[in-house]
């Protein structure tokens, strides 16, 4: 009996410890596993989004649509409206001084130099500053270029500065016995001048009268004409008036976005000073749309 007791207690005691030990391997292995899992599932929502960025700004690159304007005469030159625009604004002040100096309308000046210069971009007016196309001829003294033509190489002028290549076209025209009939023209009628240019033998090109009109009226060039003259300007696809002379508002100048009390004195030939004590200014400012007495 006593042995059957012995043998009961050392195997109630072996299976003890046989459950004690499964359950501590049970609970060895499992946190790795988890561990393990978290980390793989962590690298890869990282990599997405790198990837979702890295595209965005590709997506959302986009190029605005702008207006360009072909212009060929000595060469084939392409830029876009708001370059041609930059010319006139940056030689419209010359062009009416060589109109009231020469006789030569402002108009046909700045849509010569757009056409012949490619808008200040063209091989010519970058290599040599020359503006107006005007080649070498047996008078000519100063510094040349070659360009091809007419022909090949051709000798044209070169100029230290485009304002050079203005007097110098305004000079050319004025010393010319075959452009005289051109100054007998009406000085506010464009159109006569663009054709009167061609038939003087100006230029080759029998669609040059044209290209200067379509400048004068797409780019509202005649305004300058008109602030010459003091005459009313009709502008072409509604641009605003800047110059009136009729009624109340006779002798008065509205003020245009880059314009000065220096660049209007030298619109309207009168100084500075004249245009201060005419207007009762304090200072130089102005602002767009101000209404200036300037006669």
């Amino acid at each position: 009996m006593f042995r059957k007791a012995s043998f009961l207690l050392v195997l109630i005691l072996f299976s003890a410890c046989h459950t004690t030990q499964t359950v501590v391997r049970t609970t060895k292995k499992m946190p790795p596993k988890t561990t393990r899992t978290a980390s793989r599932t962590t690298k890869k929502t990282n990599h997405n989004k790198q990837v979702t960025s890295a595209q965005a700004p590709k997506s959302s690159q986009q190029t605005p649509t702008r207006k360009s304007e072909v212009i060929e005469s000595t060469s084939k030159t392409v830029v876009y409206t708001e370059v041609v625009n930059g010319y006139v604004s940056q030689f419209k002040d010359i062009a009416m001084g060589n109109m009231k100096t020469y006789g030569i309308p402002a108009s046909i000046i700045l849509a010569q130099g757009i056409l012949e210069s490619g808008a200040g971009k063209g091989d010519l007016a970058l290599s040599a500053n020359n503006h107006f196309g005007i080649k070498c001829h047996n008078d000519w003294t100063g510094e040349t270029v070659r360009h091809d033509d007419d022909s090949d190489q051709e000798c044209f002028r070169k100029y230290k500065d485009p304002s050079e290549s203005y007097r110098d076209h305004a000079l050319f025209l004025t010393t010319r016995t075959r452009y005289s009939a051109l100054f007998k023209l009406p000085k506010g009628d464009y159109e006569a001048w663009a054709r009167g240019l061609r038939a003087a033998g100006y230029a080759t090109d029998p669609k040059y009268p044209e290209k200067l009109i379509g400048y004068i009226e797409r780019y509202n060039l005649h305004q300058y004409d008109s602030q010459v003259l003091g005459t009313e300007y009709v502008p072409f696809e509604g641009q605003p008036v800047a110059v009136s002379n009729s009624g109340a508002n006779a002798g008065t100048y509205e003020v245009q976005k880059g314009d000065t009390l220096y660049s209007i004195s030298k619109k309207f030939n009168i100084t500075v000073d004249q245009l201060r004590q005419k207007n009762n200014l304090a200072d130089n400012s102005l602002s767009i749309g101000q209404k200036l007495i300037v006669q």
